[in-house]
């Protein structure tokens, strides 16, 4: 449940990895179609993954400026009752306190770095936090007959001008956008975008969209860094593993 990698996909990313670029140096800034390359190791900082919204520190969590424009967030008023719940009980009731993924936006801005590989038909992201995995398909094929739900949604992307567009469909509702409690339903649907900004800046925005959770569509917006140090890998950290060792050590 909390993977779901296939033989072909661990094919490509195989294939893909054996034709990196460096991760010590800036890539050159164009691919050879002529794309803007988005090939490296990136990371936020921010304070996101906690709450998106602005937020004072409280234990264990740093303050923070919030990636919320305008720092709304359009609640239906069920769905504010449902949210401040959430909050209340956000130490057992956070489904990434589980070892779940977190889906998409949030893994997007977890604290953890994450690696994009680029062809001209696919953007592949593969991040430390909980062996993620994020496919981009970008050779104009569409989304899939649906209804589906996959814990990472089903990303279609198109190139505008410099920009990647994403449009992202398909998701449970086994997922929280931060572990403030905010929320989403499987209705949930996103476009994000993708702006390179020099060779180790992505100007990242994703525009938010669910009827049964919020009244209107909303937007976050961050930047994404370069990780630039000599030897920089994404690692691992697997927390359903960790969690089930924690437990067993206990017994």
């Amino acid at each position: 449940m909390r993977h779901r990698f296939t033989t072909a996909l661990t094919a490509a990313l195989l294939l893909l990895a054996a034709t990196r670029a460096t991760s010590q140096a800036p890539a050159a800034l164009r691919t050879a179609d002529g794309k803007p390359n988005l090939q490296g190791i990136w990371q936020v900082l921010n304070t996101a993954a906690w709450d998106i919204q602005d937020h004072a520190a409280r234990l264990g969590v740093p303050a923070g400026q919030g990636i919320v424009v305008g720092n709304d967030i359009p609640y239906t008023p069920a769905a504010l009752a449902k949210k401040r719940m959430n909050r209340n009980d956000r130490a057992t009731a956070d489904p990434e306190t589980k070892g779940y993924l977190p889906g998409v936006p949030r893994i997007m801005y977890m604290p953890f770095p994450f690696q994009i590989f680029q062809t001209p038909d696919h953007v592949v992201m593969v991040f430390e936090y909980d062996r993620g995995v994020r496919t981009i398909y970008t050779n104009g094929t569409p989304h899939p007959r649906g209804p589906l739900n996959f814990w990472m949604g089903d990303s279609r992307g198109r190139w505008e001008g410099d920009t990647l567009v994403v449009d992202v469909t398909y998701f449970t509702d086994e997922t929280w956008l931060d572990r403030a409690g905010n929320f989403h339903s499987d209705a949930l649907h996103l476009v994000e975008r993708y702006t390179p900004d020099g060779a180790d800046h992505i100007n990242y925005e994703v525009t938010v969209e669910d009827p049964n959770v919020f009244t209107k569509p909303w937007t976050m917006r961050m930047v994404l860094y370069r990780r630039k140090e000599a030897n920089v890998r994404v690692l691992e950290y697997d927390p359903g593993r960790l969690i089930d060792e924690a437990q067993a050590s206990r017994r």
